[in-house]
């Protein structure tokens, strides 16, 4: 497996990939490498020829600096994990090849305006500004290629998807389902920071999404009981939310048919969030 730091080098591996008639398949991340990292990793090895993932903590997607210091970093484990899983080149590029303005402010920001401004974007002020300028960069150095993304980000990826989609990039986006635990808990690398408490309260997420797919119910009370669950499982709720899966726009009561819940929260300080599928009734 080959790993590269800089920029230069990243662009040139990908050029001559393709120049050589190969499909070029890329899995961005912030490190930290988890079984969802893994799926992604063999989902890239399955359907191209060649696989770059990058490992890059971008500090323009953090509205709060102690979070930022505090994201888990285990480059170890994740170059383990890539060479297992079949990368052929891990890109961990440096933070002033990235962003050379910082720690001062980058003077271009991409923006996809309303669809990253709610849910996620509402508590974190320009975060999804920061992940669409990197994902951006990301795209602009790769080049032509498949990008993977997990659906446990499901906003993110709906923010990639719609920024591909107005910039022409010559990138096929493919998102992935999200992987759980054996107990039922979405892998976030967020996880590894929370007690044997603290992951027992984290399990309200899928078991309110569970109780809220179990019952056919209208929009509000699919929130109501999302919420409810996961009040009594501990969790400081940001969101608890129901909306449709193309524009993440609130699901109305008089809408039916399949929409998505999306929920999110605060245990033991540690931001959490979780999405799964839905069935709403009308009023």
């Amino acid at each position: 497996m080959l790993e590269l730091r800089e920029i230069v080098e990243w662009r040139a591996y990908a050029n001559e990939q393709r120049a050589l008639g190969r499909v070029v398949g890329l899995v961005p991340t912030m490190g930290a490498f988890h079984e969802g990292h893994v799926s992604l990793f063999r989902a890239a090895r399955s359907d191209n020829d060649v696989v770059i993932a990058t490992s890059f903590v971008n500090p323009r997607q953090f509205n709060d600096a102690e979070d930022f210091a505090r994201y888990p970093q285990t480059p170890d484990i994740d170059r383990a994990l890539a060479l297992e899983c079949g990368v052929d080149c891990l890109v961990a590029p440096t933070l002033a090849d990235m962003w050379p303005d910082c720690p001062g402010p980058t003077p271009t920001t991409v923006s996809v305006g309303a669809l990253g401004e709610r849910f996620e974007g509402a508590g974190r002020p320009g975060h999804f500004d920061g992940v669409a300028s990197v994902v951006a960069k990301l795209f602009v150095i790769t080049g032509p290629c498949r990008a993977y993304f997990g659906e446990k980000d499901f906003q993110q990826l709906a923010v990639i998807t719609q920024m591909t989609h107005d910039l022409a990039f010559d990138v096929e986006v493919v998102g992935r389902p999200i992987i759980r635990d054996v107990d039922g808990l979405a892998f976030s690398s967020r996880n590894v920071r929370l007690s044997v408490e603290g992951r027992r309260q984290a399990l309200g997420f899928s078991v309110a999404l569970r109780a809220a797919s179990e019952v056919l119910a209208n929009a509000s009370e699919a929130r109501a009981t999302l919420r409810a669950v996961m009040e009594a499982s501990g969790i400081e709720v940001a969101y608890a939310e129901v909306v449709d899966p193309a524009t993440l726009l609130p699901a109305l009561d008089d809408e039916t048919g399949a929409r998505r819940a999306l929920v999110a929260g605060v245990v033991e300080g540690v931001r959490l969030l979780d999405n799964g599928p839905i069935e709403i009734k009308g009023e």
